[in-house]
């Protein structure tokens, strides 16, 4: 229909003529609530945002000739990490002759990732940057509710305070 007759019903309706398909021959346009349509376009996208997950990516710094302690710690906190949902970064830093010994590095990621075991898994290989060398991991499962069942064990009356 001719331009102006679509724009003479678009205000009959107190709606607004706005073309859709420019490209299109002829180009298709549509009577309706422009800034309602601006409105719910603005809506759609920030709740896809909404649902998308943000991972954080924490990191796990190791020496090549750590102590089985200090290792044992770094891997708890690893797996926490990972429980939680966020990736970890595992580096290792290599300082003055530890350099020439980068196989050092290597077997040690190697060991993190055997003992990591179902709670994360890596992404990719090792790779070499300057004096660190670094590996990134994932987490294999979904993150655990842990934070929420304590805070409502904590809040719930027990028996004990009547």
């Amino acid at each position: 229909m001719p331009i102006e007759q679509a724009l003479r019903m678009a205000k009959e309706q107190a709606f607004d003529l706005v073309e859709v398909a420019p490209e299109a021959r002829p180009p298709v346009c549509r009577i309706m609530d422009f800034g309602k349509f601006l409105y719910q376009q603005k809506k759609k996208t920030h709740d896809s945002r909404k649902k998308q997950k943000q991972f954080q990516v924490k990191e796990v710094k190791f020496r090549p000739n750590i102590d089985d302690h200090d290792y044992d710690f770094k891997m708890r906190n690893a797996r926490r990490f990972l429980d939680e949902g966020d990736k970890v970064k595992a580096t290792v830093q290599f300082r003055g002759r530890e350099m020439s010994k980068p196989e050092l590095g290597l077997k040690l990621l190697k060991k993190f990732t055997v003992d990591l075991g179902e709670h994360g898994a890596a992404e990719g290989t090792p790779e070499m940057a300057g004096n660190r060398m670094h590996l990134i991991f994932g987490p294999t499962k979904k993150p655990s509710a842990a934070k929420r069942p304590a805070s409502a064990a904590e809040n719930a009356p027990s028996a004990e305070n009547g």
